[in-house]
């Protein structure tokens, strides 16, 4: 099946790219930049699609950061909060409705390429903090995404009960190219290590039992500095 998938270059949706390929799907990688912080990223798509020869779009709504303001992704002003998901701080990550933006995208291209599904990336471990990475979510934009048109397109969400560190282990057994892929939200030349996505990361990459080939900055703390803060099983 041709399919669109929301593709950033980080961990969780370049593992659903490979699993999309090994179903026997003609994946069709879609990267949007909305104005985030960095566009490392997007740099690390374009490079992965391009070594794994899947067409890749970069959609350029770098103009509608300021209608997104408020998150520390997009207000240059609020500094990226440091510590794990779980923590109250981690909320100034949440960009408004961007999964939204992005669904409703992405369906316009499946409609205007013929494909017949749109695929993202949202797992288990989103759930609490980002509200649109919840199965009621979900399942409210794939009602709406078929009476969007009279050609149907479904929502594919395969990871939406899958723990990161169970992509992680799937990822591995698709031979992902993990090293190439980019969580931190900061933006720097290596991973932070100390924000919430890089501690997501270490993490399940740890409870996979997995070795994590991220380079992370050198005052980074080590995995077990981090482990006591109780890892999600």
């Amino acid at each position: 099946m041709k399919t669109v998938l929301i593709y950033s270059g980080g961990l969780d949706s370049t593992v659903l790219l490979y699993h999309l390929l090994d179903a026997g799907h003609e994946p069709h990688a879609l990267s949007i930049d909305y104005g985030q912080r960095h566009r490392c990223e997007l740099a690390a798509a374009a490079r992965i699609c391009e070594a794994s020869g899947v067409s890749h779009t970069k959609a350029d709504l770098s103009a509608i950061r300021a209608l997104l303001a408020g998150s520390s992704l997009t207000s240059p002003e609020i500094e990226v909060a440091e510590g794990h998901y779980t923590e109250e701080t981690m909320k100034s990550t949440v960009v408004p409705n961007r999964n939204m933006i992005f669904l409703s995208l992405a369906t316009g291209h499946a409609l205007s390429i013929g494909a017949g599904q749109v695929a993202y990336a949202a797992h288990s471990g989103d759930h609490a903090i980002y509200p649109d990475c919840r199965n009621e979510f979900a399942d409210a934009m794939a009602t709406a995404m078929a009476l969007a048109d009279w050609k149907q397109v479904e929502l594919s969400r395969p990871f939406v009960d899958w723990t990161k560190a169970d992509i992680v282990r799937r990822g591995a057994e698709l031979g992902v190219p993990f090293a190439e892929t980019w969580s931190c939200y900061k933006g720097d030349k290596l991973h932070c290590g100390r924000c919430g996505t890089c501690i997501e990361r270490r993490e399940a990459f740890d409870l996979a039992r997995v070795d994590d080939p991220t380079i992370y900055a050198d005052d980074a703390p080590t995995v077990d500095q981090l482990r006591p803060n109780n890892w999600r099983l």
